[in-house]
């Protein structure tokens, strides 16, 4: 890969999926793409780049995807998962009595670990969820990964990163070295592909929005557009989780931290997000480099 090809492919990825790569980067887009080449039976990424070039979809998308990382397991960071327990469920219940509905979106929910954990917490409740409407939308970039996470089919490496045993046999089967979630657990979450970058108004609005490990590869104005748009889609009594290595502070005053519980924030006036000025969102999908 000579430099030009590089500086394409760096532009390519940040206008087709926000992901803003550094200039000592080639080593990384090599290693991803450099496979999907052969695979294709091209020579090399510079035949992979005049393909990019012609606009050729299937490569748009097979490139975008290669890029991605989806390094995820059930209970990730385990902290924001207690937050959910016994936190916000807690206050959001007592918001909500009259209407008995919550809404939930985990943006990036990758193969489905944290969109499942988040349920196998809520079924934990559900004495006290009796009557309740409960709804998880989990969206992510690559259709690939959101059709394993429908199957919910792990492997036993999987299973055995971050579940605890009691909730392995309570919420999943075994089938030879696989496990999969219970159809139950299957029927509470709502998978599609979704790209952060356009608009995502149609989702409607949310008491909880966990959009974990997904923003860090960002540039600045990317993710304070997203973080005002995410603004926008959250109830003001709601509730923001992030990664531990995400903030909001110092990029916009649409949220603000909780004191003492890392990576959760509280929306802020939404006009406060309405008046920003709104980047151009020309990508058709959106990478995920982080690991949700």
């Amino acid at each position: 890969m000579n430099p030009t090809e590089y500086e394409y492919l760096r532009k390519f990825l940040k206008d087709n999926s926000g992901l803003d790569l550094s200039a000592d980067k080639q080593y990384l887009i090599e290693s991803r793409l450099l496979p999907l080449a052969r695979k294709a039976g091209l020579s090399g990424i510079g035949e992979l780049v005049q393909k990019l070039q012609g606009g050729a979809r299937t490569v748009i998308t097979d490139v975008v995807e290669a890029m991605t990382t989806n390094e995820t397991f059930f209970f990730r960071d385990k902290v924001p998962f207690d937050h959910f327990r016994d936190h916000i469920m807690p206050e959001i219940m007592k918001a909500r009595a009259a209407k008995r509905s919550v809404r939930i979106w985990c943006a990036a929910g990758s193969t489905g670990q944290e969109p499942y954990s988040l349920a196998m917490c809520l079924k934990d409740m559900s004495a006290a969820l009796t009557g309740w409407r409960i709804e998880i939308i989990a969206t992510d970039l690559s259709q690939e990964v959101l059709e394993k996470a429908k199957a919910g089919i792990y492997s036993q490496f999987e299973v055995q990163r971050g579940l605890p045993i009691q909730m392995l046999m309570k919420y999943f089967k075994q089938t030879g070295e696989t496990w999969q979630v219970n159809p139950e657990l299957r029927a509470m979450i709502q998978h599609r592909q979704l790209n952060l970058l356009h608009d995502f108004a149609q989702l409607g609005t949310f008491d909880v929005i966990f959009c974990r490990n997904v923003l860090i590869y960002f540039d600045q104005d990317t993710k304070i557009n997203i973080f005002n748009r995410l603004a926008r889609q959250i109830e003001p009594d709601g509730f923001l989780v992030l990664g531990a290595a995400e903030t909001v502070v110092g990029l916009t005053d649409t949220f603000r931290p909780i004191s003492e519980r890392r990576g959760l924030y509280k929306p802020n006036d939404p006009r406060a997000a309405a008046a920003k000025p709104a980047l151009a969102a020309a990508a058709p999908r959106l990478a995920v480099m982080a690991g949700r």
